[in-house]
């Protein structure tokens, strides 16, 4: 059975800059606007066709609202596919840091579990500190195109879904689609957790 080949350094680093763009909703044309290459240069740079220099990733970088770091995973294993597609626990990417709110105003923060942004979902844990979200109270539900599911791995965790208030405890999980307006907090004195899985791909919040 064939394989997908492997990717070079230039093209795993390109790819990791289209997934990043393409989640932040922007087009070649939008991005190369705000930084000093052309819309066909950094087209050559997301295929892994031509190089870029620090300086340039560190302005695509500030573009994308992203720490350089983000597009050098660490991967670790004996071999290619294990390193390319396996995520060891230490070495999981934060993507809080990413997003347009912060942490204290989303109530959790968020680690990226796939190895990658690419594809047609996600997987994402949330971590939900003790108490957060109690105050101040549910702002308005998030809005968007696309489907949600999820499992509470410890905790318990509030879930505004439309007109209706849900508590959700270990074990328990759910699905549904994100034109949902829904918005989550943990009220209670302990951490809460859970794994999602996502599609589409986004890091907007």
């Amino acid at each position: 059975m064939e394989t997908e080949p492997l990717k070079s350094d230039a093209q795993r680093l390109g790819s990791e800059v289209r997934e990043v763009r393409k989640a932040r909703g922007l087009t070649l044309n939008e991005l190369s606007n705000v930084v000093s290459c052309s819309t066909a240069y950094l087209s050559r740079i997301e295929r892994g066709s031509a190089k870029v220099s620090s300086e340039l990733l560190g302005e695509i970088s500030a573009a994308l609202a992203v720490d350089p770091d983000w597009f050098f995973p660490k991967q670790s294993g004996d071999g290619p596919l294990e390193r390319r597609h396996v995520v060891r626990a230490e070495n999981r990417r934060a993507l809080s840091g990413m997003y347009t709110r912060t942490p204290e105003e989303l109530g959790f923060e968020d680690q990226l579990l796939s190895s990658t942004l690419s594809g047609q979902c996600y997987l994402i844990l949330s971590r939900f500190p003790a108490g957060k979200g109690e105050k101040p109270e549910f702002l308005e539900g998030y809005v968007f195109e696309g489907e949600q599911h999820a499992i509470v791995l410890s905790g318990e965790v509030e879930l505004n879904l439309g007109d209706e208030v849900i508590v959700l405890r270990s074990g328990d999980s759910f699905s549904y689609p994100s034109t949902i307006a829904h918005r989550f907090r943990n009220r209670t004195n302990q951490e809460a957790t859970m794994v999602w899985a996502m599609s589409p791909v986004r890091i907007s919040w």
